[in-house]
């Protein structure tokens, strides 16, 4: 796989509230079951874009990788909850990512650099609080699946930033700090709860 530009500085992510690591560490199983479903949805995502935007074909081919990789992540979560003993659950849905999306703007050209921005800080979002857990964690086996999860969350903000850069290369820096921005002030207004988002 070509190199994957570093371009996390675009998107200045709030810390997450440090009561975060606290709560999810109380209820790891509502975490877990909450963080296969961000996997899930995360593949899908990739693939809606291709869905949307089969003339890019720098798009298709990342967001097929990409794709691929989530997947792959959900096996590895499923597994890990298999090992707890803890089946899944029924996904009641995610407020944090409806509210990013009400976010994105209609017409292209702007819509196309929204969504590739709005899920790059989900990505950004979810590798915080991955890498969090991978820190916090006693059991040697979910600390490492976590920080390589956090790891790949991390390479795949990367490509959603490298995609908005090629899409709208005068406007996608200040189009992701207006995002990041708003993306705080959502944070700031829910309550912290034991998910990844």
């Amino acid at each position: 796989m070509e190199e994957v530009p570093a371009l996390g500085d675009a998107l200045p992510l709030v810390a997450t509230d440090p009561r975060w690591i606290g709560i999810a560490l109380a209820d790891l199983d509502a975490v877990h079951a909450d963080h296969l479903h961000c996997e899930r949805k995360a593949a899908q995502s990739a693939l809606s874009l291709i869905r949307s935007y089969p003339q890019h074909a720098d798009l298709v081919t990342a967001m097929a990788r990409l794709a691929h990789d989530e997947t792959r992540h959900v096996v590895q979560v499923s597994q890990l909850m298999s090992r707890r003993g803890q089946p899944a659950s029924y996904d009641f849905g995610d407020d944090y990512a409806a509210a990013l999306r009400e976010l994105i703007r209609k017409g292209e050209p702007q819509r196309l650099l929204d969504r590739l921005l709005v899920f790059a800080i989900i990505e950004g979002r979810s590798a915080e609080r991955l890498g969090l857990l991978a820190g916090a964690l006693d059991d040697p086996k979910s600390r490492e699946l976590y920080a390589s999860l956090a790891t790949a969350e991390v390479r795949h903000r990367d490509i959603f930033l490298s995609l908005a850069r090629d899409a709208a290369p005068q406007t996608w820096r200040s189009r992701a700090a207006e995002l990041a921005a708003l993306e705080a002030g959502i944070l700031q207004n829910r309550t912290v709860v034991a998910r990844i988002h």
